[in-house]
């Protein structure tokens, strides 16, 4: 996904490239088009307008090619819930998932230029921002049941096709992961930067995931090493530990050192900030809850909401809170006369 917070008022509406990186949707990946925006013709004033039938061309920088491929907005959303969330997953759960993407791209077209990624890029595929598969990839992938699963992926994105998450008329930072420990996180508790409707809800579904516990083990030289102290003998390491809201790890001391949870997760490489670790020998044992950040929407969360019968409207209310489902004009229409206006300039 994983997983971007401009989406709102205040002082965070400055920092789109920061929190774009932070706030990554994915932790979990065209048919590529080549054709390019035409010019259109000036009015009498002398003014440019957008041509209502320009096609809105993504701009994705290909991470293992190195190139820049031209992708059309609802191909290129079809790209993100394919290589993002399991084509397996309830349509419902595909439908929230394909809106999440587009809203992701609608932010990235807001602050197009602040992007910093090689030619006229917006995005990459990676998980930097969103994982993104063209659609010879996609067939590859899926086999002899590539027909069937892209009609699916399909339907979910074309139900879908035109609407946005946002907040205060703004498009949010979509962000998700693979599967809570039952609640999702704060997003203060993980970015350290407060967002209203990125906020701790139960997600009581995610224990059907098959990451749901992970148990690792390091040496105790390894984990030293890794973060840069040494755990004094008979250290109990499950002491001095707080918790966040969301039942995550957001403070533990080892000896003379605090960490916050995040960086513990990222040092070891943890699949969550939710563990618990134990010393056996010279070895610490490791379990966790969880696979991700934490913020934001929980993908076998939604997956399970939608087995139980609730709609994609409904997944998004419950993991975003007081938000709209709006149809996007004025973030697309500016961006395809931005790319228009640069066509012309080059």
């Amino acid at each position: 996904m994983a997983a971007a917070i401009l989406m709102f008022t205040g002082s965070l509406i400055v920092l789109p490239a920061l929190l774009v990186l932070l706030f990554s949707g994915s932790e979990g990946e065209e048919a590529t088009s080549s054709e390019t925006m035409e010019d259109t013709a000036p009015d009498a004033s002398g003014e440019q307008e957008s041509d209502p039938e320009s096609e809105v061309v993504v701009p994705v920088y290909r991470d293992a090619q190195d190139t820049v491929d031209h992708v059309e907005l609802e191909e290129y959303v079809a790209g993100v819930v394919s290589a993002e969330m399991p084509s397996d997953f309830e349509m419902e759960a595909l439908k929230a998932q394909a809106l999440v993407a587009r809203t992701f791209i609608a932010q990235q077209m807001e602050f197009a230029e602040g992007a910093d990624l090689p030619g006229d890029a917006i995005v990459s595929d990676t998980t930097a921002h969103q994982v993104y598969k063209s659609s010879e990839e996609l067939e590859q992938e899926w086999g002899a049941d590539a027909e069937e699963t892209k009609e699916k992926i399909t339907e979910a994105v074309e139900a879908t096709a035109g609407e946005i998450i946002t907040y205060e008329d703004t498009p949010i930072t979509a962000s998700f992961f693979s599967t809570s420990n039952g609640y999702t996180e704060n997003a203060e508790d993980y970015w350290e930067a407060s967002v209203p409707y990125l906020q701790s809800v139960e997600s009581p579904w995610d224990v059907d995931s098959p990451r749901y516990a992970n148990t690792i083990s390091y040496t105790v030289e390894e984990v030293e090493q890794q973060l840069g102290v040494e755990i004094p003998e008979g250290e109990d390491l499950s002491a001095n530990k707080e918790k966040t809201e969301g039942d995550r790890v957001e403070t533990v001391t080892i000896g003379d050192t605090s960490f916050q949870g995040r960086e513990i997760r990222e040092a070891l490489d943890l699949d969550s900030s939710d563990f618990e670790w134990q010393l056996d020998g010279d070895e610490i044992v490791i379990h966790t809850k969880g696979w991700g950040h934490g913020v934001g929407m929980s993908q076998y969360g939604a997956d399970g909401m939608a087995q139980e019968g609730m709609n994609y409207r409904e997944i998004v209310d419950h993991y975003y809170h007081d938000v709209e489902i709006s149809e996007d004009q004025a973030h697309t229409e500016a961006f395809v006369h931005h790319q228009e206006e640069e066509e012309k300039e080059s």
